[in-house]
């Protein structure tokens, strides 16, 4: 019996992980971010992954337009966005979401009446969302010049702006521009579940 329990104690290390990071269910630190291609935006231009390759550090941000936590986060978005540019750190932002207060119009409305000043995605196809093991709104992604992950969650401590102590962010872009990894790397993202479409199977089983 005890040799049973040995070997079944042995055989699970070598099971993977259901959780690739700590909070993510795909990625984990230090692995390479997934690529997109060009995906159309609110300015009406396309913008593929490697169009920010001169960027020393990327940051990918989930969010959208329906949901109330990423509403919050849209005015930190724009005044973090300009002062990023200024030390050549870019973000982009990519909205997967297909209720119809999500979808592209709405979205290039939103886009001029909050002033964004990045670039805003959208991914019809949820591809990249699930690709990134991202599953709420906003969920940040930072991305070192190599483009590895460096830091996964939450903008910072607080949904509500006046009661920021910890801005997760910040830190982690200062870690990434110096090619380090920040002392905290991933948060629990606070927000809306991101309606990713579920595939529906008719009677006989296929899809």
């Amino acid at each position: 019996m005890r040799m049973v329990l040995i070997l079944v104690l042995a055989f699970s290390f070598l099971l993977p992980s259901a959780q690739a990071g700590e909070f993510n269910p795909v990625l984990d630190i230090k692995d390479p971010a997934p690529k997109w291609s060009a995906l159309p935006a609110t300015d009406g231009k396309k913008y593929a992954f490697e169009d920010f390759k001169d960027y020393d550090v990327l940051i990918v941000v989930f969010t959208c337009n329906s949901c109330p936590y990423a509403v919050d986060y849209e005015d930190r978005l724009v005044t973090f966005a300009q002062e990023a540019k200024k030390a050549n750190v870019a973000l982009v932002a990519i909205n997967v979401n297909k209720v119809e207060e999500d979808l592209l119009p709405a979205m290039q409305e939103r886009a001029k009446q909050k002033g964004f000043n990045f670039p805003y995605l959208f991914d019809e196809t949820q591809e990249i969302a699930k690709k990134y093991g991202a599953g709420y709104t906003p969920e940040f992604f930072v991305l070192n010049k190599e483009r590895h992950v460096v830091y996964m969650g939450a903008m910072d401590d607080s949904t509500d702006s006046d009661k920021v102590k910890v801005r997760y962010l910040e830190l982690a872009v200062a870690a990434a521009k110096e090619g380090k990894l920040p002392a905290k790397q991933e948060t629990v993202a606070i927000g809306c579940r991101i309606r990713i479409e579920r595939t529906r199977r008719n009677r006989s089983g296929s899809k």
